[in-house]
């Protein structure tokens, strides 16, 4: 069968820059998964004994801890620190951005608003910076504004790195119409957007959509989700194992987009399988 490559795929600058970190530090874990990709981080495990702490209780003095790409709340980090370990922050900057301009703007007495999944750790350590994290709000929709009550009349919203813009767009507008005074801050990441573009305009011409990375990843989803608009026979796997066979019958031509937490290695393997069908 033939494959076609997105445009643009896979590890993004800030995973890369990760993963390099931690295959930089053996012996050390990760407080939280490092990146949304279980193989990865398997790899990293075995081959550089890179382990993974999913509670600060965990951490013992002396330690070695790499701050995960999403990064961490803010209190957790100062815990982190006075636990007297030693905090490798593989943060991505694009992440370090908006939380920087949550806790600027929230000194400034802005009410803040995330766009965003409120259960996904980047949002979380994110909201975490507002000087007042009840006036620190998430949405997922414009429809999402009709439940919030501001404390000022002036709003500063950003945006999870890895959202579309498209709907940004929709809730920056309807700030717009009812506040006196909006800040908006473009915190998505150039990657996501060139990714996301990309998997639109492959899933145009393909017969079957095969996304490849991890099932948590919200950038991963994202592209499942603009490949459906397009091409119904979307699928999305984390790797080989996942790939049926059976998707690809009566099918000409299939194209291939992935994640930014998806490893090169793993792209290869679905891309010889799919080839030799």
């Amino acid at each position: 069968m033939r494959v076609k490559l997105a445009s643009s795929y896979g590890f993004c600058f800030g995973v890369k820059r990760a993963i390099k970190i931690a295959e930089g530090y053996h012996n050390s874990s990760t407080m939280g998964p490092l990146i949304h990709n279980q193989n990865e981080i398997d790899r990293l495990k075995n081959d550089y004994n890179v382990g993974l702490y999913n509670s600060l209780s965990d951490v013992k003095p002396k330690d070695t801890v790499i701050i995960r790409t999403h990064g961490i709340p803010k209190n957790d980090l100062k815990e982190l620190r006075q636990k007297d370990a030693k905090v490798i922050n593989a943060t991505c900057p694009f992440v370090t951005t908006p939380q920087q301009i949550v806790k600027k703007m929230s000194e400034e007495n802005y009410s803040i608003l995330i766009f965003g999944d409120e259960n996904h750790p980047e949002v979380q350590g994110v909201k975490s910076y507002g000087k007042d994290t009840d006036d620190v709000h998430v949405v997922l929709c414009k429809d999402d504004l009709e439940k919030i009550n501001f404390k000022y009349d002036k709003i500063a919203t950003v945006a999870q790195t890895t959202r579309k813009k498209e709907i940004y767009l929709e809730i920056v507008n309807a700030l717009i119409l009812k506040n006196k005074e909006v800040r908006v801050f473009n915190t998505i990441c150039d990657a996501t957007f060139e990714n996301q573009d990309a998997a639109r305009e492959l899933s145009k011409e393909v017969d079957v959509m095969i996304v490849i990375g991890g099932k948590n990843s919200s950038n991963t989803k994202q592209l499942h989700s603009i490949c459906l608009e397009n091409c119904e026979d979307s699928f999305l796997i984390e790797n080989i194992e996942e790939l049926d066979i059976s998707w690809l019958k009566n099918k000409t031509l299939c194209g291939i987009t992935a994640g930014a937490s998806t490893p090169d290695w793993i792209i290869q393997q679905v891309v010889t399988k799919i080839e030799n069908v």
